[in-house]
């Protein structure tokens, strides 16, 4: 795997990228170098992909290109089958992440939207609150007749 960070690491412009989307998506490796890098057949390639489990790039030329993320997705699906859980195991685990990290994702932006909402609000009561002006409960200041001692 560090040969594929090794290669993922530069931009089209040959510096170092900053940004792991660019680099991850980029499909650039066909299945023979993806299977070596992976240690596996070609024919388990498109068996993975035949399963739903890979979804690599096609080039005008109907090639499978594979991306570094088609990499590390590979290397998990590998350690599944290793551990024993089957191919319908593995593509059920691997959507159940893909939605864990969408909801952590909105969650995130959940928590930013509340933190912003919170912000606003204490602006704005700040602004329309004079300064040493409180609230205070009438009946700290108020003594109904009804609640007087004995007295109408």
């Amino acid at each position: 795997m560090s040969e594929i960070r090794r290669r993922n690491g530069k931009n089209r412009t040959g510096r170092v990228s900053e940004d792991p989307a660019e680099t991850d998506d980029r499909a650039v490796y066909i299945i023979s170098v993806a299977a070596e890098l992976a240690g596996v057949h070609p024919q388990t390639l498109r068996n993975y992909e035949r399963e739903g489990l890979l979804r690599p790039k096609r080039t005008s030329g109907n090639t499978r290109r594979y991306s570094p993320r088609d990499l590390v997705r590979l290397q998990m699906i590998q350690q599944l089958t290793q551990e024993g859980v089957s191919l319908a195991g593995v593509k059920l685990i691997m959507e159940m992440e893909g939605r864990l990290d969408q909801m952590q994702a909105r969650m995130e932006e959940l928590r930013q939207e509340l933190e912003r909402a919170r912000r606003v609000a204490r602006r704005m009561t700040e602004a329309a609150a004079p300064r040493g002006a409180e609230i205070v409960p009438l009946r700290s200041w108020f003594t109904f007749p009804w609640e007087r001692d004995g007295t109408p």
